[in-house]
């Protein structure tokens, strides 16, 4: 949540920062601004030029002269916690003498006491926000040297934060700092970048350098020092970042979230490349970072995540209870953390995020880790925090994802967890006959969801006719439920339309009340044992009055001549179906929202990355 621009260089910082603000949209648009080191000679300027304002970056970048001088600045990107969304609130915030301005992303827990100890020291504020708090403490500090006042302002800080800072008196310098908020910096070629995101600074450099919990750097147009809390130097590691810059583009589609769904059958097939030995049945997964024997010690599964890679971990622990015949539990992150988890020998924890940052998911993780959990990562970014802090993992390799409500990176998250729940069963009942099979079926998963995207004429129509419903149902038994409630997810997310899923299973138990004409329900049919039992489930609603939307397999004719509505999807082994399954609801919630004239990538009161508790 929130996004951190910085630059340093010969070229001129408020094209730069505003370019990189755009591309770190979807983790706040609520305001933004940028603080600029200006020329001199400017005679418009300050040693600081401050320009903030409400919404997207667009009205920022109309705000901000197309010839400000300056070569130094920061930026920033507002998902507001603190204080309500307007100029004042939005960040860079300066001190009172407008000499240090910074930019942060977290939440400063303390700021309430700090702010009271620095008004009795006449320090006078303008914001409501938890973050001006750090630029009146760094200016407290400061005595000509950034990065001391920074580090001295960090020693009174409880909470989390990504900063960036810039003083008036230090030309072409940044200084910034870390603790569970991400921060990256990008090494270019006498130009230095920081950001919180590394699509801020692609189109510049792809040499990165990932900063650790409690480390803060400085850096200058030729140069970067980085140094831990204890003020010793730090050895960076540079990294090469693989994404392309056409990666974090429309490429001709309406928006990013279309262009999503639509990029899936390559997604999927990327997460599954070279991880496929089909002449012996297996899962190749060299990041796991465990002996075989050590994997096959594993007595049950853990899945640690929250929202959309909650549901992916739903469908994986039912997979590896199924197949790998090991118990499997999928805990929501932001109550496992609090709850005094017990953590016992012979679990293997799966720490499941797209970003590798989500907040409660990594403080989970660490709780684990620090009472000898064994913590494996499912993540996309190569280099954030859950990757580099895990015992090990799987990349999911789905690209880079713009939009705020996930898709292809959840089915690219399932494909690990059909790898995983393969590593394990051979280990234990699968055979090697079974193995192949399996495998087989799963190389033809792109090819499915290729087929399944098909439809989406259908489900566009399907849209029109029911997106004005004020109420949806979203049932699925089995391996289909998680994929319910993703379905709904999707829907209340982009469109902001109510919708439940639940166990097709439970609607005698309270939701049937729920069942009118003005409200529809979605089953998903499985192929399966399952299937006579959801489709008893079906006529129930039907009785009643409510309006039937069913997906099922385009075999199905039963099915299609039961329900108002039908949506035929690629026949395949029941295992297999939430691919094929979550395709038209992802379709669905998109066309949906699109007939609302909703902002389909940047919904309101959402944003990606969720960094704070």
């Amino acid at each position: 949540m929130c996004g951190i621009t910085g630059y340093t260089g010969p070229k001129q910082a408020s094209r730069i920062l505003v370019d990189g603000l755009k591309r770190l949209e979807y983790r706040g648009y609520d305001s933004a601004g940028i603080a600029v080191q200006t020329d001199p000679a400017d005679q418009r300027a300050n040693a600081l030029t401050v320009i903030k304002r409400v919404g997207k970056i667009a009205s920022l970048r109309q705000a901000v002269p197309k010839d400000l001088s300056g070569h130094c600045g920061i930026g920033h990107t507002r998902w507001a916690t603190h204080g309500e969304v307007n100029e004042v609130n939005a960040h860079p915030h300066a001190d009172g003498s407008n000499r240090i301005a910074i930019v942060h992303n977290g939440i400063i827990e303390n700021y309430l006491s700090l702010k009271g100890m620095l008004e009795h020291e006449g320090m006078v504020f303008a914001s409501q926000t938890d973050s001006e708090v750090i630029a009146h403490l760094v200016a407290y500090h400061y005595d000509g040297d950034l990065e001391a006042a920074l580090k001295a302002a960090l020693k009174h800080l409880k909470g989390t934060f990504g900063i960036g800072c810039v003083c008036s008196q230090e030309p072409g310098r940044i200084v910034g700092a870390r603790n569970g908020s991400p921060l990256v910096v990008g090494v270019g070629d006498g130009e230095m970048f920081l950001a919180s995101d590394v699509n801020a600074m692609l189109a510049h450099t792809k040499r990165v350098v990932y900063l650790n919990d409690g480390e803060v750097v400085s850096l200058w147009p030729h140069d970067f020092r980085i140094s831990d809390g204890d003020d010793q130097s730090v050895d960076p590691k540079i990294d090469h970042v693989t994404w392309e810059l056409d990666a974090i583009e429309k490429e001709g589609f309406g928006c990013y979230m279309e262009k999503e769904i639509f990029e899936q059958p390559d997604s999927i097939e990327r997460a599954l490349k070279g991880r496929m030995d089909s002449e012996y049945g297996l899962a190749k997964l060299g990041g796991l970072n465990l002996s075989k024997k050590e994997l096959h010690a594993m007595q049950r599964v853990r899945v640690i995540a929250a929202g959309t890679s909650w549901h992916a971990g739903l469908v994986g622990c039912h997979l590896v209870e199924s197949i790998a015949r090991l118990p499997a539990l999928a805990e929501l992150a932001s109550e496992l953390r609090y709850r005094n988890p017990v953590v016992e020998p012979g679990t293997l924890y799966l720490s499941v995020s797209q970003s590798g940052e989500t907040a409660d998911t990594l403080y989970a993780m660490r709780e684990v880790q620090r009472r000898g959990g064994t913590v494996l990562g499912i993540c996309n970014v190569v280099g954030s925090t859950i990757a580099r802090e895990s015992d090990g993992g799987i990349y999911v390799h789905s690209g880079p994802e713009i939009a705020v409500a996930s898709t292809k990176a959840f089915t690219s998250q399932l494909a690990a967890f059909y790898l995983l729940t393969l590593s394990l069963a051979r280990m234990h009942d699968m055979s090697h006959h079974d193995g192949s099979l399996f495998l087989s079926q799963l190389k033809a998963i792109p090819g499915l969801v290729k087929r399944a995207l098909e439809q989406r004429d259908l489900i566009q129509a399907l849209a029109k006719k029911y997106c004005h419903c004020s109420d949806f149902l979203f049932l699925g038994r089995g391996l289909l439920y998680p994929i319910a409630l993703e379905g709904a997810l999707k829907l209340k997310e982009i469109s902001y339309i109510h919708a439940e899923g639940y166990a097709a299973g439970e609607i005698k138990h309270g939701p049937i009340a729920l069942v009118s004409p003005q409200t529809p329900s979605v089953f998903l049919v499985p192929n399966d044992h399952l299937r006579e039992k959801t489709i008893t489930n079906l006529k129930e609603i039907k009785a009643r009055g409510g309006p039937v939307i069913a997906i099922a397999s385009e075999k199905d004719l039963e099915v299609a001549a039961i329900a108002d509505d039908f949506i035929p999807v690629p026949d395949c082994d029941s295992r297999f179906q939430p691919f094929t399954m979550i395709v038209p609801l992802q379709l669905f919630a998109y066309f949906c929202a699109l007939e609302l004239g909703r902002d389909v990538d940047q919904p309101r009161n959402l944003a990606k990355s969720v960094t704070v508790e």
